[in-house]
């Protein structure tokens, strides 16, 4: 206690240096903390892109291509599933619900997707979260398309706007559905997920764009304007992909093994979290970037304070000598400097996690709606161990200015003790 109290007093006598140092360590535990929770965080993010969801089911292709095309919109299909084989998935008794999806579509770069209303009631992203619109409502009319929260931010586009549709993915000259415009009914909020850059359509929108189309080439002669469109049959032929969620989890590879030979076509049934987990490895290098950047920052932080103390060890020989003086041991100097040491990393640690939580709720937003991260507010779990490997390496880094001004008390001379 005695020790503790010296040590306290000793930093008010230097409060510029001490505050300098403490500043120090909280700017390297804010980065080293932060960059912890962004990996945590970007991981997990990726891997409930889609949460809720029991089975993938597209093409036969392989897990993770049929996950970039269907969820990431990376690439395209291989193949369609029949209108026929969606309805079978459908019917099946273990199934609960499907989502089906329709791809091959964009707009000035943007995928669109051809559903229909139960994408906005089943399809889930994090932790179990369900999309909601920032401002208008789901698609009602033939017409309607609801765009995700970055197609909104970089279009500039609000609940009203008319948008016309291009045919196909890319390519400097995209034919487009010029004579069937949609109208913005509905805009989602911000989810960190590819909904986020993409328009969501009915699948009957889908059909009618295509009335007068036939293997990527307009019909010449056969054009239908967009009122005769709503009056003529729109049911799909194919689709893309479908999400299926099942009554039971316990029937997932019942259902799955059930699809994989399913007789009329060659189909592909996937659990998405496990097509995730594969695709991250092949992805995760960024993890690993992102852990020998905070053993670096802990590295800088911490060789930061321990020059600050060595910086002042000389001005603080004074010191020393009058501790001596009084009757203070050189293992009583070696202890006040390693305490002095250990009391800078707590203070430092405290005010790098208030700094972090205070950045983190102000920006959240923001990181959100420009860069798709969710940033979880709460502790990621190794952050705690983090803090105590902080704390000793603080304590160990006070050993090396204790241990020179130890040596030095010893040259001194002056053997008095307690």
């Amino acid at each position: 206690m005695r020790l503790l109290s010296l040590t306290l007093k000793s930093m008010r006598q230097r409060k510029a240096g001490v505050a300098l140092t403490v500043f120090t360590v909280a700017l390297s535990v804010f980065l080293l903390l932060g960059v912890e929770r962004v990996r945590t965080d970007a991981r997990l993010g990726f891997a409930s892109t889609v949460s809720g969801t029991d089975l993938l089911v597209g093409a036969r292709s392989g897990p993770v291509t049929l996950l970039l095309y269907s969820i990431f919109h990376v690439g395209e299909a291989t193949n369609n599933i029949t209108w026929k084989s969606y309805q079978d998935i459908r019917a099946m008794p273990e199934v609960a619900w499907t989502v089906p999806l329709s791809l091959g579509d964009s707009h000035r770069g943007f995928r669109v997707t051809g559903t229909n209303s139960d994408f906005f009631v089943h399809y889930h992203y994090g932790r179990g979260n369900a999309l909601a619109f920032a401002s208008g409502q789901p698609f009602s009319d033939l017409y309607d398309a609801v765009i995700g929260s970055e197609v909104a931010r970089q279009l500039r586009y609000k609940v009203g706007d008319r948008i016309v549709l291009s045919h196909g993915l890319g390519g400097a000259n995209l034919a487009t559905h010029a004579d069937k415009p949609f109208r913005v009914s509905g805009v989602l909020a911000p989810t960190g997920t590819p909904v986020d850059a993409s328009i969501a359509v009915s699948l009957e929108a889908i059909e009618a764009i295509h009335v007068d189309w036939h293997s990527g080439i307009r019909l010449p002669g056969m054009e239908a304007s967009a009122e005769q469109a709503r009056h003529m049959d729109l049911t799909p032929k194919a689709i893309t992909a479908t999400l299926v969620g099942l009554h039971s989890r316990l029937s997932a590879f019942a259902v799955q093994s059930a699809i994989n030979d399913y007789p009329e076509e060659p189909l592909l049934a996937v659990l998405p979290g496990v097509a995730l987990g594969e695709l991250w490895h092949l992805v995760g290098t960024a993890e690993s970037a992102l852990r020998v950047v905070s053993a670096m920052v802990l590295l800088v932080g911490m060789s930061g304070m321990l020059t600050a103390l060595l910086g002042m060890l000389g001005e603080r020989r004074r010191e020393m000598a009058v501790l001596r003086a009084v009757g203070a041991s050189t293992r009583t100097v070696f202890a006040l400097l390693v305490m002095e040491s250990t009391l800078l990393t707590a203070a430092g640690m405290i005010a790098g996690v208030v700094l972090l939580d205070a950045t983190t709720a102000v920006a959240h937003n923001y990181l959100l709606a420009t860069a798709g991260l969710v940033i979880d507010q709460n502790p990621a779990p190794g952050e705690w161990l983090l803090l105590v490997v902080v704390l000793a390496l603080g304590s160990l880094a006070g050993c090396i200015p204790g241990w020179i001004a130890y040596r030095r008390s010893l040259a001194d001379g002056l053997q008095v003790r307690l």
